[in-house]
């Protein structure tokens, strides 16, 4: 039996490949991140990339030792020594907090914004969109609590899948207020839970004794049925008058510049170190869930990770679902071209000639040449299969005038060309 790649990842594949889905595409990705870089460096964001691997400790205090991300879903990396583990990251935030204290970024200008693309791992179960090697865009700003900060990085959001081509996306916006706002929540939820701690999954009995708010993110049916029989109040009753100051400044900064939302009051975050603001970014039609993305403040992770205070607040979205959704929208996405110039030999001693003309043409374009010599007509259906713009022919007499004989696939000029002069065929745009 041929080996295969794991169940729950995808290769990452050239253009022309069969049967290539837009989020496997390696140049679908390159694109993503590219839109995404754009708008989020033309904001101020600074690129910044951790290991794929960090301390088992940094995630399990960042993510939360609770949750189904540590319990059931870490990938465990090996390492023989004296050491207390490793793990592929789940998620980017954390590391990003850690690589912020650990190399002592506090000193930059604040709030400093920064953002990342990679690869996250979860050993969840496979379906459509959601993988066990998955990738993401990561865009966190650390130092400043001010609700500005907020609305700038829900806009940058939905400027990111603006710029993508997307239309059919939309905001849902809550908060989880502060420490004391999830006190009087949870011991809300233990009182009404209680009573029906039977009907509860066991995961969700488990967190009515650690953490309640938790149960509101349950996967179980179960647990969504009694949700709905009980008549949950949100967390937006809970929070006081700081919080609420804090969401509904906010809200006014996404209406003063335009970007639409809908208050959502099951979105909830249940770790310790999150405050106040949380959104998630929707789109239907793309799998079981519509969920492209989401973010929130985090104002308490640096404290759990050993640091001092830092106000914090990000969001991520995966880059699948999100080429999925621009799919569904049916935006053509972008194709790695073809070279600009390929250059081929008609007989066997040009072969080298057409080689170094290629290698000097590089300085100024994407060129390629044939590793043996063909005819015209191979020359011309070889260069279509390739996407070339122009294919340029060298035979003896070529070789001796020091000119290439050229052909525009695109347009069907044709046109002599000293080989000196290979520098004109550079695009317009360089």
């Amino acid at each position: 039996m041929a080996l295969q790649r794991p169940k729950g990842t995808n290769d990452l594949l050239p253009d022309g490949s069969p049967k290539l889905e837009a989020f496997a595409r390696a140049s679908a990705h390159e694109w993503l991140i590219g839109k995404a870089r754009g708008v989020l460096e033309r904001a101020g964001a600074q690129r910044i990339d951790t290991p794929v691997f960090e301390e088992a400790e940094l995630v399990k205090r960042g993510v939360g030792g609770s949750t189904d991300i540590v319990r059931k879903e870490m990938f465990t990396v090996y390492y023989f020594g004296d050491h207390g583990g490793y793990v592929l990251r789940p998620e980017g935030t954390a590391s990003i907090v850690r690589a912020y204290l650990e190399n002592g970024l506090k000193q930059l200008p604040a709030p400093l914004k920064l953002w990342t693309s990679g690869p996250m791992f979860r050993a969840e179960r496979h379906q459509k969109g959601r993988y066990r090697q998955f990738h993401q865009v990561d865009y966190e700003v650390l130092g400043s609590a001010d609700p500005l900060v907020d609305a700038e990085a829900i806009a940058l959001m939905v400027d990111v899948v603006r710029a993508l081509g997307l239309r059919g996306v939309h905001v849902k916006l809550g908060s989880i207020g502060d420490p004391e706002d999830r006190e009087r929540y949870n011991a809300y939820l233990r009182e009404l839970f209680t009573p029906h701690e039977a009907r509860l999954s066991d995961d969700s009995r488990e967190r009515l004794a650690r953490n309640p708010m938790r149960i509101l993110d349950s996967k179980s049916a179960g647990d969504q049925e009694l949700l709905q029989d009980i008549g949950v109040r949100p967390m937006l009753d809970f929070l006081g008058e700081e919080a609420g100051a804090h969401f509904a400044q906010v809200q006014d900064y996404l209406k003063d510049w335009g970007v639409g939302f809908e208050i959502d009051p099951s979105i909830v975050r249940g770790l310790d170190y999150y405050r106040r603001t949380a959104w998630e970014l929707h789109a239907e039609g793309i799998g079981a869930k519509s969920a492209l993305g989401g973010g929130g403040r985090y104002d308490g992770l640096s404290e759990g990770l050993g640091g001092g205070a830092v106000p914090g607040i990000g969001w991520a979205f995966g880059i699948e679902r999100l080429l999925l959704a621009v799919e569904q929208e049916g935006i053509e996405l972008p194709r790695a071209g073809g070279p600009q110039l390929y250059l081929v030999a008609l007989d066997e001693e040009n072969v080298p000639l057409a080689a170094r003309l290629a290698a000097q043409a590089r300085a100024y374009l994407r060129a390629e040449f044939a590793y043996r010599a063909l005819k015209p007509g191979s020359a011309f259906k070889d260069a279509e299969r390739r996407g070339a713009v122009w294919v340029g022919l060298i035979g003896s007499e070529e070789a001796a005038q020091g000119t290439l004989s050229l052909k525009n696939m695109q347009t069907g000029e044709q046109r002599t060309l000293a080989q000196s002069e290979l520098g004109s065929l550079t695009p317009p745009n360089g």
